[in-house]
């Protein structure tokens, strides 16, 4: 069986508002099933996709400094 997952995410979010797609993210973090990573990856997909390249700068920025503070 092949399953597009990043067609599945993309289809249940499409014409959420900033609060729905922000309660997505924070109730997928939340909840701290794995399952959910996936769909956090197609997020993060969109983001990076639509992102200026200053903006994924600032991304990998907070993602390194975030990875360290939490290793510790």
């Amino acid at each position: 069986m092949n399953f597009n997952l990043r067609g599945a995410v993309l289809a249940n979010i499409s014409g959420n508002s900033q609060a729905q797609l922000q309660d997505t993210i924070v109730d997928a973090i939340q909840s701290g099933e794995e399952k959910m990573l996936p769909g956090l990856g197609v997020l993060f997909e969109v983001i990076w996709n639509h992102a200026s390249e200053q903006e994924k700068h600032q991304m990998l920025s907070t993602l390194e400094t975030g990875v360290k503070n939490d290793n510790q």
